[in-house]
């Protein structure tokens, strides 16, 4: 059986190197370049940047919302029934105006994102069709 012993190893803090003495290298600080600074920057700004432009694209459509829709209370709704679209919905509350009016009309106002509807979905009807019906 053999053993093995492990000693510790430590560097003077003086060194001769050719007969002259020579001290420890002392430890740096951290210094950045202007480049580096720019790195830093650009990457604390990227997360702050893409907050701001979801916030940006998510708060146009609220903004849109209330300049182009009624004020709460000024509007009617129906239900969808199965095999009903919104041209037939649009011709039934308002037969004497133009459909394409009355459905983009509707559209706006429920904000939806096409002219897909599904049976028993609730939609609001504006005022001016409302009472046409």
């Amino acid at each position: 059986m053999s053993t093995v012993s492990i000693t510790a190893f430590e560097v003077p803090a003086r060194t001769r190197v050719s007969g002259t003495a020579r001290t420890a290298a002392p430890a740096t600080r951290l210094r950045l370049t202007r480049r580096g600074r720019r790195v830093l920057a650009a990457m604390a700004a990227t997360p702050i940047a893409i907050a701001l432009g979801l916030a940006i694209v998510s708060g146009g459509s609220a903004l849109a919302s209330r300049e182009d829709g009624a004020p709460a209370g000024t509007f009617d709704t129906v239900t969808v029934l199965p095999g009903e679209s919104l041209w037939a919905i649009a011709e039934e509350v308002a037969p004497n105006s133009d459909p394409r009016d009355v459905v983009d009309a509707i559209i706006s106002l429920n904000q939806l994102s096409s002219s897909a509807v599904m049976a028993g979905e609730r939609l609001s009807i504006p005022a001016e069709y409302s009472s046409a019906g």
